[in-house]
């Protein structure tokens, strides 16, 4: 026999046999395992009014609001942060004219360390995963021409540096003699995930960071009520290798720990709570995002009104942005990324999502291109006004499947929930390394799958081709002149800012800072010295010196003042 003929045999052998082919995968790609169908058995346990109920009505497990999408789409807010302020004002200004409703800035590695651009360790890293942001000025610069009043603003910073950054959009507003009180907007300000995220503490203590995000929430709860004040990144803890129950169980831990450290400054529940939200994973497995976003918003409604006592039922909702599954995308076959991602978001939108951000399709090889991240918020923009998703609120309810995955789920969260109260909350489970060690057991057991093709990857364990047949894209480059320009714009201002006026409101900081016994909110202290053109640097060098640490964290650079 031919060579060719026994491959071309070989080829109808391998059809023959996928024409036969079943599901191999018998459980969610959390682990739950799936039964062949789902009857009204299944529901057993499960009461319509306690544990469902309708929509816009406690513990909302069909969704916060009565109409849902029929009275206001989700907020469409593809996240943007490359090169320089002035890039990333570009960018955002176009995707406003393609639709987008809301702004979701990033910035990059140097300023979430707490460094400026200028730093020696920050050479190789600027405006490469973000937006360089050292001052005032880059906030000026950014903020060009867009209304703050108007506008929606989601700033995704490390909450080493979430208080500056606050200070310095707070000072902006000032500046330009707005009433920040009717700002808009969400800081993520999760103290914690900058712990685990591998800062630790050697750029700042936990216990530092904690007070300084409590600081946020204090000063917003009185001065800015429409500002979220706080928002739980759980997509990053999903993005690490937990699983769904992980996800909600770690994520609202981490909220009541805040929560706790909130009321014991003294604020009433009900003052900050309404204001605390929530950024989500939607991941692959369809049917299981959607169930766990559905077991958040009954979770934390229970939680809110029966732990802390909240009255306000705006206080009781679960109110969440969703970043579909960055780890989900493979560089193999790219283009196959679309369609994972507009599965992703369907299911955020099915789940009842305030928010949403689309991956683009090219993030796993580079930042978005121009036109990756139109098409990422074209897919929002299809869902929203052609697939009919959005007319009914939460349609999928009462299926026997969702509400038992549901069930499931959330029994499971505080399953893990408890094991986290007995080692003394979150914070301290990331302390003792807990949270570490459940981080590598969800990851290895997630590459054992993958390689034992239980977990079958398109384009990378099953379906592949060779590399030179791959779809070949246009790639973001940031170009290396704007890296040198911000750098010379921060030695620049350095130079030409008065600096008696910096000098003078960062020893006013420090004192205070220093004040450990009726410690006062730092965060007026921080908008002053932002006000006079103070770096994220210099600003958090002060905060670091008054705590016994070295004013840099790489010691390469000595207090200026």
């Amino acid at each position: 026999m031919k060579k060719g003929a026994a491959s071309m045999e070989d080829k109808f052998e391998k059809l023959a046999k996928a024409y036969k082919e079943g599901t191999s995968r018998l459980k969610t790609w959390s682990g739950f395992e799936v039964k062949e169908v789902y009857k009204p058995s299944d529901m057993e346990g499960i009461n319509y009014g306690r544990d469902i109920g309708a929509p816009g009505e406690y513990p909302f497990t069909r969704g916060i609001h009565a109409d849902m999408f029929r009275g206001r789409i989700w907020t469409k807010r593809e996240v943007c942060g490359y090169g320089t302020p002035e890039d990333v004002n570009s960018r955002v200004k176009y995707l406003i004219e393609q639709g987008q409703t809301g702004l979701n800035v990033i910035f990059d590695l140097p300023t979430n360390f707490g460094i400026d651009s200028d730093h020696p360790f920050a050479e190789g890293d600027v405006g490469v995963l973000g937006m360089p942001y050292n001052s005032l000025s880059d906030m000026e610069k950014l903020m060009d021409k867009i209304p703050m009043e108007t506008v929606s603003m989601s700033l995704i910073a490390s909450s080493c540096s979430a208080p500056v950054v606050m200070s310095q959009y707070v000072a902006l507003g000032r500046k330009r003699k707005l009433d920040i009180s009717k700002f808009r907007g969400t800081i993520q300000n999760d103290p914690a995930h900058h712990y685990y995220s591998g800062y630790r503490d050697k750029f700042l203590p936990i216990n530092v960071m904690v007070e300084n995000a409590i600081d946020i929430v204090e000063y917003c709860a009185r001065y800015m009520p429409s500002w979220y004040t706080m928002n739980i990144n759980m997509y990053d803890l999903r993005e690490q290798g937990l699983n769904a129950a992980q996800e909600v169980a770690f994520g609202s831990a981490f909220a009541i720990d805040y929560v706790e450290k909130s009321l014991a400054r003294g604020l009433d529940v009900d003052s900050f709570a309404p204001r605390i939200a929530f950024y989500c994973s939607a991941h692959i497995d369809f049917f299981e995002e959607i169930a766990k976003l559905r077991a958040c918003r009954r979770l934390w409604a229970r939680i809110m009104k029966e732990r802390f006592g909240a009255k306000d039922p705006k206080s009781w909702k679960f109110k969440f942005g969703v970043h579909t599954a960055g780890c989900s995308l493979v560089p193999q076959q790219p283009l196959n990324n679309i369609i994972r991602v507009a599965y992703e978001a369907m299911a955020a939108v099915l789940g009842g999502v305030q928010s949403l951000h689309c991956c683009s399709f090219d993030e796993p090889i580079c930042l978005p291109t121009e036109q990756s991240h139109m098409l990422a918020l074209r897919t929002q923009q299809i869902l929203a006004y052609e697939t009919g998703v959005a007319n009914v609120a939460d349609p999928l309810a009462g299926s026997y499947y969702i509400e038992n995955l549901t069930k499931r789920i959330e029994e499971e969260a505080l399953t893990i929930m408890a094991d986290i109260e007995e080692i003394g909350g979150m914070v301290e489970a990331v302390k003792r390394g807990w949270y570490d060690n459940e981080i590598e057991k969800g990851s290895l057991d997630y590459q054992r799958e993958v390689e034992d093709k239980e977990r079958i990857v398109v384009g990378v364990n099953d379906f592949t081709i060779p590399p030179e047949e791959d779809t070949k894209e246009e790639v973001h480059v940031t170009p290396p002149e704007s890296i040198s320009r911000q750098i010379t714009n921060v030695k620049e201002l350095k130079k030409t800012r008065d600096n008696d006026k910096v000098k003078k409101y960062l020893d006013i900081l420090y004192t205070k800072a220093m004040e450990k016994e009726k410690r006062k909110n730092l965060l007026p202290f921080i908008i002053d010295a932002t006000s006079v053109y103070a770096t994220i640097g210099e600003i958090l060098g002060t905060i670091r010196m008054a705590n016994g640490l070295s004013y840099d964290p790489f010691d390469l650079v000595k207090p200026p003042f």
